[in-house]
């Protein structure tokens, strides 16, 4: 067995390595005038034989990442005609939608931390697999209960897919390059669910080979070979050193928790809320009061981990962070399903025209978004801030155009507005999620990712849940214009609050 003796020499340059097969119990004999430095810790990637990410595995890990959020959105302008061909009725197509944000969510902490188990590569490729499979069986679902049933799996598959990114990003890049990796993948992201909405309307529209509304979920499974390919041949394996096993308590009680909650918010509009939404609603706390009871208790026990140890979200981008993401992201799911059932029911654009409605957010969110780096590097967190303040100028630009000229309004006159609340949000998004991720372990990596994946989903859950509830009750009462309006003034007020609360983030520019 080889044992290697750092020695730094005072005075000099250069660093003494010594090499010796002494048993560890030898001790190496000191050198006057030097002092022995322990062997650097090496990254979990190249200790189990994988390496860096290159660019290839980083835009393959990007492309991953993207699959499963594309396909949250993508259903929203194609859900009237499934509506038509499946006789589905507003309760089920609320469960296609939330279905598939249920599963995503619950199981996302549980995906990580088989990752760091099992290995990230090979969950990726499981992920995968599993998501062309149930992406399949939603495109060729023959009634709306089978859909639903498939949408579940989906997200499920997805769960086990998306950890793997994030955990992967951070156990094979450090420094610089795990910023800018980090960087890209919250602007992918954001840029996923936009691009969702707009390709649903382009395969809906587009009705290839007769698939109709089929054709968003079909689409999967020729991406799915390709990422599959290119997981293969550019992501290398890694896991953590000393992996931990399920915390089955933990994971049950989670799944209860996001269950009581998520259920009733999600479903309880369309199902004219009975008795059942109200009482899990309530036992919502209960739940999570005991979550974190068990956690804690988990956490203090020598020899176990839970499955989102406590201690975790002490970190200052977990404790500052990640609160305010939540809040965006509601903020952003909840206007990405405003504006497509506006654009389609209250000013009646087809399919197509209600998805390139959003090429103007789409393209200021991007450029936005690849200046980030370079101005977060130079003034630090105070770029969420300026972020904040813009996106609410576009909110409160849309609001007025919206107020003004319902009847005529077109594309041209909504651009403006859209593109400047999207260059907020782009300053906004990637910088959250780099400073989320910024201080945790990688050998916690995939518990760190699936903790930020499930607080992303649910906030973009909950943000449909409750801005959608509060669009189609306003318009129920005074019309789409006033709805989308009050929605509209709802987030610019949420925007302001994050914008209020940012100021309080730590100011390093790393």
């Amino acid at each position: 067995m080889k044992t290697l003796w750092y020695q730094a020499v005072p005075g000099r340059s250069v660093v003494v390595v010594t090499e010796s097969t002494a048993t560890p119990a030898t001790p190496a004999i000191p050198v006057p005038g030097t002092v022995t430095v322990p062997p650097p810790r090496r990254p979990p990637a190249a200790a189990e034989g994988g390496g860096a990410l290159g660019p290839l595995g980083l835009f393959t890990v990007l492309f991953c990442a993207a699959l499963p959020l594309v396909d949250f959105f993508i259903v929203n302008v194609a859900l009237p005609t499934i509506d038509r061909d499946l006789d589905a009725g507003p309760a089920l197509l609320e469960l296609i939608v939330a279905g598939y944000g249920l599963a995503y969510a619950v199981l996302l902490v549980l995906g990580g931390r088989l990752g760091d188990m099992l290995g990230r590569r090979r969950l990726l490729l499981l992920g995968l697999v599993a998501f062309g499979v149930t992406s399949l069986a939603c495109g060729l679902a023959p009634d709306a209960w089978t859909l639903v049933a498939a949408r579940v799996a989906q997200g499920a598959s997805a769960a086990l897919l998306q950890p793997q990114v994030l955990a992967t990003i951070q156990s094979t890049t450090a420094g610089p390059r795990r910023a800018r990796a980090l960087g890209l993948y919250g602007a992918t992201a954001a840029l996923a669910m936009v691009a969702g909405q707009i390709l649903g309307g382009v395969l809906v529209a587009a009705d290839v080979a007769g698939t109709g509304w089929r054709s968003v979920f079909l689409v999967n499974v020729p991406a799915v070979v390709l990422a599959t390919v290119l997981v293969v041949r550019a992501i290398p394996e890694t896991r953590a050193d000393r992996p931990a096993p399920v915390d089955v308590p933990g994971t049950l009680l989670l799944a209860v928790s996001l269950m009581t909650l998520m259920v009733p918010l999600t479903e309880g509009r369309a199902a004219g809320w009975p008795v059942w939404t109200w009482v899990l609603l309530a036992s919502f706390p209960v739940a999570a009061g005991a979550f974190l009871a068990v956690e804690r208790r988990a956490e203090r026990r020598p020899g176990t981990v839970p499955l989102v140890p406590p201690g975790m979200l002490r970190l200052t981008g977990m404790r500052w962070a990640l609160p305010l993401m939540m809040i965006v992201l509601a903020g952003f799911g909840g206007f990405m399903f405003v504006m497509a059932v506006a654009f389609q029911s209250g000013l009646h654009y087809g399919p197509v025209r209600a998805g390139t409605a959003l090429v103007p957010f789409a393209l200021a969110f991007f450029a936005a978004s690849l200046a980030g780096p370079r101005l977060t590097a130079r003034y630090g967190a105070r770029v969420i801030t300026a972020g904040g303040a813009v996106q609410a100028a576009g909110a409160a630009a849309l609001v007025v155009v919206v107020l003004r000229d319902w009847s005529g309004l077109g594309l041209l006159e909504l651009a403006p507005g859209l593109a400047v609340a999207g260059f907020g949000q782009g300053l906004q998004i990637p910088v959250l999620v780099r400073l989320v991720l910024a201080d945790v372990p990688p050998e916690r990596a995939g518990v760190g990712a699936g903790v930020m994946a499930t607080a992303q989903q649910s906030a973009i859950a909950l943000g449909v849940a409750l801005l959608g509830a509060l669009f189609l009750a306003v318009e129920a009462a005074s019309g789409m214009r006033d709805a989308l309006a009050v929605t509209l003034t709802a987030q610019l007020a949420a925007v302001v609050v994050t914008t209020a609360l940012s100021v309080r983030l730590p100011r390093g520019t790393e």
